[in-house]
């Protein structure tokens, strides 16, 4: 518990500086920042070497935060969420309160609320959303676990936290869209 706790005040203080991070995400190894800083997350984009217009998701660790970055969030979305066995991302329309480079060309932006422990801290100290974005060159596989993570990657952000290295990753989370007009669209299995 203590290396936990470490392990969020290290990351929180890059994160409050504008740094990028490397972190284990109840799905796979991800690269996140703050996800109100728009410098920040064009850190990452560089790093990833990914064009602007492909999207990013955030985490959350709960209602209050969803609520702080969409105005009206279909109810829908609350039953996906509850009824959900595995990590799934959302797609909402109209966020706010978020570095208008994380938002997609079509007015959108994924979230997914998280339980893990590690991530859900660190939400809990931010009290703002955390980038999270697989750690890879753009293009290339996810890594499925820490020692798959390219050199490049690694050297390119401002800290990696210590936790989990040895764990293999799941699967990335499901994708859901969920449109204003109540459609919902299935991205990702």
């Amino acid at each position: 518990m203590e290396n936990l706790n470490e392990e969020i005040h290290k990351a929180f203080e890059v994160i409050k500086e504008g740094g990028i991070i490397l972190y284990p995400t109840d799905t796979v190894w991800g690269i996140g920042c703050d996800a109100t800083n728009p410098e920040a997350v064009a850190k990452i984009f560089k790093l990833k070497k990914r064009v602007e217009t492909q999207s990013m998701i955030v985490l959350m660790n709960g209602e209050r935060m969803m609520y702080n970055v969409f105005k009206d969030i279909p109810e829908v979305a609350w039953q996906i969420m509850d009824l959900s066995e595995n990590p799934t991302t959302i797609i909402l329309d109209s966020p706010r309160n978020v570095a208008p480079n994380l938002i997609a060309p079509d007015k959108t932006l994924g979230i997914r609320i998280v339980k893990e422990p590690f991530c859900f801290k660190l939400l809990e100290k931010m009290k703002k959303p955390l980038v999270s974005t697989s750690a890879n060159i753009s293009g290339q596989p996810t890594p499925k676990s820490f020692k798959e993570i390219s050199p490049e990657i690694i050297k390119g952000v401002d800290y990696v936290v210590n936790l989990h290295r040895d764990k293999i990753a799941g699967k990335p989370s499901t994708i859901i869209k969920l449109s204003s007009d109540a459609q919902v669209k299935v991205i990702r299995k």
